[in-house]
């Protein structure tokens, strides 16, 4: 069975091939161009950002209509959501080595090369509580988090 996401994402590289076959060049930022309701703009950001998650199939396709991987020294920059799945992937990683989510305001997690402040991250989020959504909440809660 094939994934919604996979489905999206064939999609949008389908749309990008033909804009670039018929006029030329993508943009390189969001709402700078919108084929059938789908941001290429912001699509083609994403795959950037999430160069390293992608298969070397996918980096084909993309070099082939002229989205490149970033370069080492471009800080290319995440969505929201995308920052906290990092995040949250630094707590479970954490929670799984150690037993809790007690981590001192100044620990650093480190998640696939990336240094994660993950004890300023979960002491924001413990501030916050009371604007997180549900289902961040949950993600929380699932790892035994302490909120006060």
């Amino acid at each position: 069975m094939v994934s919604g996401v996979v489905i999206g994402w064939q999609r949008s590289y389908r749309l990008a091939l033909v804009h670039v076959r018929l006029r030329g060049e993508l943009p390189v930022a969001g709402r700078k161009l919108v084929v059938q309701g789908e941001d290429l703009g912001a699509w083609v950001v994403g795959q950037r950002t999430g160069w390293e998650r992608l298969m070397p199939a996918h980096w084909f396709l993309l070099e082939s209509i002229g989205v490149e991987a970033p370069a080492e020294d471009e800080a290319v920059r995440r969505t929201r959501g995308e920052r906290w799945a990092v995040n949250v992937a630094a707590a479970r990683q954490f929670h799984a080595w150690v037993g809790h989510l007690r981590v001192p305001r100044k620990a650093v997690e480190v998640v696939a090369g990336e240094q994660i402040k993950l004890g300023a991250f979960l002491d924001n989020a413990r501030r916050r509580a009371s604007k997180l959504s549900e289902r961040r909440r949950a993600e929380f809660d699932e790892l035994g988090m302490r909120w006060s």
